[in-house]
This record gives C-alpha cells, sequence and structure tokens, in this order.
C-alpha cells in the first residue's frame, strides 16, 4: 500500500510543481543559471552549495523554482517525498500561505499520516526561523550559507540582505 501512495505522490508532486510554476510562477523569471554555473561561486557561498546539491541529487535546476532548492539546503530538509511535505509544513511554519502549499499539506497529511511527528517537528523549526520563505536568494548566492544560516536560527541577529 505504501508504494502505491509513494507513487501517487511522487506523480502528483511532479505534475504539480510544473503547474505550480506556469500558473503561480507566471511573472516570475527563472534564474538562467546552470548546475554547472552554481558550482563557479565562491566555495561555502549558498550558490556553490546549490551546486553540490544538485551534483549531488542527479537533480536538474528547474527553473522558476530555484529558492526551493535554497530551502532545503538552509533548513537541511532532504528530498525524499515525506521530506517534500515537511518542507511545506516547514514554510507553513515559517509564515509562507499559498493554495500549492495548502494542497500538499493536505494531500501529504493524507497520504502519509504515519509521518506527522515529523511534519509537526518541521512546522515548529518554520516558526522557530527568522522568516525567510520571501528572500530572493538569486541576489545572494555570494553568501556564505553557514552565515545565513546562522542569522537565520539566531533571534539575536538581525538578517540584513540589503548588503
Amino acid at each position: 500500500m505504501k508504494g502505491i501512495r509513494l507513487k501517487l505522490m511522487l506523480h502528483l508532486y511532479n505534475w504539480s510543481s510544473k503547474v505550480y510554476a506556469d500558473i503561480f510562477k507566471w511573472n516570475k523569471k527563472a534564474w538562467g543559471i546552470s548546475k554547472e554555473e552554481f558550482l563557479t561561486y565562491p566555495i561555502g557561498s549558498i550558490g556553490h552549495s546549490l551546486g553540490l546539491f544538485y551534483a549531488s541529487k542527479g537533480f536538474d535546476v528547474m527553473p522558476k523554482l530555484e529558492n526551493h532548492d535554497v530551502f532545503h539546503i538552509i533548513t537541511g530538509t532532504g528530498t525524499e517525498i515525506q521530506d517534500e511535505i515537511a518542507m511545506q509544513y516547514l514554510l507553513l511554519g515559517n509564515g509562507k500561505v499559498s493554495l500549492y502549499l495548502m494542497g500538499m499539506i493536505a494531500i501529504g497529511g493524507i497520504l502519509f499520516p504515519e509521518h506527522f511527528k515529523y511534519y509537526k517537528k518541521t512546522f515548529q523549526k518554520g516558526r522557530s526561523l527568522q522568516r525567510f520563505h520571501h528572500i530572493e536568494f538569486k541576489e545572494i548566492l555570494h553568501y556564505q550559507l553557514t552565515e545565513l544560516q546562522i542569522a537565520l536560527y539566531s533571534k539575536n541577529i538581525q538578517v540584513d540582505l540589503n548588503k
């Protein structure tokens, strides 16, 4: 039964992410950076870390959805289907609300209720982080990843992205 749920959710995720990019991100421009070009950013930077992420996972850049992949590297959230659902819970906890997010949470929660504790934990993690879901990461790919993570996880450091 889990195999069927997994196949269904993977199909929905793959289909919906393309639809989401076309319909809800119609006014957003793709970054236009290849996964190889990300590796030319300084070592330790968000850009370089994103290049390593793509290389290690064997993923391609999904145009207009690049920020989502940055969410994975800054939060340490995995890429299995339960992790993708958990990412939506984390983003909800961080203050993001969208039709797509709510749909993923509802469908994922119904199909994978055995991961509810994990989803709840990632929701709480999202609440504990400084708001980041709105950041356009293309503008700060040269920033050091660890510095951004320290700032996001700290209540005492103000995240200033106007540098």
